[in-house]
């Protein structure tokens, strides 16, 4: 699963690729979603429920916050309308969004609903992983995967430029200290329940 956010239209090749196949497909670009509350008619889809080699049946919903994001529906509301179509047990939410407020509130909206409530965004892991007391994973922010030499996977000087300056200017990504952010969740498959969370930073 590719879950998105705030910068999926930035290559416009993408509307295609999801355009490319009907909501019950199982391909691979069925797989990549977008934001399940942006409104409706956008290409794409917000959810995907398949299943495991094992048979196990699990859910990915990707949500985009409001707070300094722009427009898009209600996440709380659409969530709860998601929930009610998906038969999945296991069910991992993508929180794209800016305010940690926002996607704290939706972990503790979702506890005992979903698997797990994982945060992007901010490209910075943070340090609050933990099961809540319904049995959700909940982490503010899993992190970037990409080079940490960087401002937020920015060339250093590009950034600092426009700071000091004020000035407009194309950005390029950075190159140095590649690593890769990501939570390991262990659940109950029967219940969806998470029993466990840790988060890794592997670097070279």
């Amino acid at each position: 699963m590719i879950t998105t956010g705030n910068h999926v239209w930035d290559k416009r090749e993408i509307i295609e690729y999801m355009k490319s196949v009907p909501a019950e497909s199982h391909e691979r670009a069925r797989r990549v979603i977008r934001p399940a509350n942006y409104v409706a008619g956008t290409p794409g889809y917000g959810f995907y429920q398949g299943e495991l080699p094992s048979g196990q049946e699990y859910a990915v919903i990707n949500l985009q916050g409001r707070v300094f994001m722009g427009s898009s529906d209600d996440p709380f509301r659409v969530a709860d309308s998601l929930l009610k179509e998906i038969t999945a047990k296991v069910v991992l939410v993508d929180v794209h969004a800016e305010a940690t407020s926002e996607k704290a509130a939706l972990g503790w909206y979702l506890d005992g609903r979903v698997t797990a409530v994982l945060g992007t965004h901010t490209h910075v892991p943070t340090a609050d992983d933990r099961v809540l007391p319904g049995g959700t994973a909940y982490q503010t922010d899993v992190g970037m995967s990409g080079p940490y030499d960087s401002v937020i996977g920015v060339e250093k000087e590009l950034v600092l430029q426009r700071f000091l300056t004020g000035m407009p200017g194309k950005f390029e990504a950075a190159k140095g200290d590649p690593r890769m952010a990501a939570t390991l969740i262990e659940c109950d498959g029967a219940t969806g329940k998470a029993l466990s969370t840790q988060r890794f930073l592997l670097g070279e």
